[in-house]
């Protein structure tokens, strides 16, 4: 049995999503907001973990990406299984998959994928292959032209939800002073005037 653990902001797709994927008779599945996933992940025993990349920029992929609690492991040996991630992305936000690649997603399916293909995808990356729709293709060749880190990446898109440096430090369990380096390194990488600036070209390049 695969066990899924499913990570989406809009209710109505999570729902339907979950429907989905605990319909496949070798799947089981837990859904929850993204505020909930940190602790989710934590808590289930998971094989794969599925997120929406809309929520991804407020998310410790690492956490999500990262071995599960207890390992499937009959024989009692403490072997540890990873928890593999497979984002659900955009074409055109080459940022949010570039933040995943750089945490160690595994899979990629496109959110105009036809259902099958999110189902196919759960079952490669629970094997410990990758996937990767064929129609993020190009995504994951722009992914690479991205000049922002995955950390960067996560500061930003806190920034351009309206967070000052206390919140966005606060969240991400930085100093102050570390979230004003990246903040600068952002703006020089992007060749912004100031943060505004900065939030305004990553947004029109598909960054965030």
């Amino acid at each position: 049995m695969i066990r899924v653990l499913l990570v989406h902001d809009v209710r109505i797709l999570r729902c339907g999503l979950a429907a989905l994927v605990g319909s496949e008779p070798d799947m089981e599945i837990e859904a929850v907001p993204g505020k909930e996933a940190t602790r989710s992940a934590r808590a289930l025993r998971a094989d794969v973990c599925v997120a929406d990349a809309d929520v991804t920029g407020r998310l410790p992929l690492h956490e999500l990406a990262g071995p599960a609690r207890t390992p499937h492991d009959p024989l009692g040996s403490g072997r540890q299984v990873p928890r593999r991630l497979l984002v659900l992305v955009s074409q055109h936000c080459p940022g949010a998959l570039r933040r995943a690649l750089d945490a160690g997603a595994r899979g990629f399916v496109c959110k105009d994928a036809l259902p099958e293909q999110l189902v196919a995808g759960i079952r490669r990356v629970a094997a410990g292959e990758r996937f990767v729709d064929n129609a993020l293709a190009g995504t994951v060749l722009r992914a690479s032209e991205v000049p922002l880190s995955a950390r960067e990446l996560t500061v930003l898109s806190a920034a351009a939800e309206g967070a000052g440096i206390t919140e966005i430090a606060r969240r991400l369990g930085l100093s102050a002073g570390t979230v004003r380096n990246y903040m600068s390194a952002i703006t020089r990488k992007t060749g912004a005037r100031n943060r505004v600036d900065a939030i305004r070209i990553s947004q029109g390049a598909g960054w965030l």
